[in-house]
């Protein structure tokens, strides 16, 4: 994964603490990617977080990674995913002004899952297109919108002790989303981070 380093973007609520890691070669995509909650040590440096980061890389995106409000250098306080989602719609704005014309994943982990949700749901009532997404670790029961698109790529652990699998397929179920569920996984993918790198690699891939 070639680091392209860190970089700030200006919201609401001040300066963003920004990493992009550039693919070797042309890139094939942007893959924005949000973490876990952060007000219980959630950061951009999450292991899950950066295993999805190293897998869209490998795969030829540009990886993009944001601190959430109050976290690292990133300024303001936690918005409970509204003022997040925004956030994140401003670096969404900035990598396609800057590398126009590739398409875009949303991913997340846990409540970055939330946050994407939310802004894919807001792109939806602009009028905007709906990038595909990743959702590891879904907070189905906690923080969810209503829906997702139907190409919407769900990975979780039937360990899970923060958000139970069933939650996630009592959400999904109605929805008629696929779940890939990673067996001995849990909230924290102890020893189970490689399965959820080849799920992405898998369902990602360009053919």
């Amino acid at each position: 994964m070639s680091q392209a380093g860190t970089f700030f973007i200006s919201g609401a609520a001040g300066h963003l603490e920004c990493l992009m890691d550039l693919p070797e070669g042309k890139p094939v995509g942007i893959a924005l990617i949000a973490h876990p909650h952060p007000l219980y040590g959630g950061d951009m440096h999450n292991k899950v977080v950066q295993t999805m980061a190293r897998a869209f890389n490998a795969l030829g995106y540009i990886a993009v990674r944001m601190n959430c409000r109050g976290v690292g250098m990133s300024q303001g306080i936690h918005d409970n995913g509204k003022g997040e989602a925004e956030d994140m719609a401003l670096l969404l704005e900035r990598m396609q002004a800057d590398y126009p014309g590739l398409p875009v994943v949303l991913g997340g982990y846990s409540f970055g899952t939330y946050v994407q949700s939310l802004l894919c749901e807001n792109l939806g009532r602009a009028g905007k297109p709906q990038p595909r997404m990743v959702l590891v670790s879904t907070t189905a029961g906690m923080w969810t919108t209503d829906t997702v698109p139907a190409d919407t790529v769900l990975i979780h652990g039937d360990l899970d002790q923060m958000v139970p699998l069933n939650n996630l397929l009592d959400w999904a179920r109605p929805q008629g989303l696929t779940v890939n569920v990673i067996t001995g996984a849990d909230h924290f993918y102890n020893r189970r981070l490689l399965p959820v790198r080849d799920i992405i690699t898998v369902q990602f891939q360009q053919h």
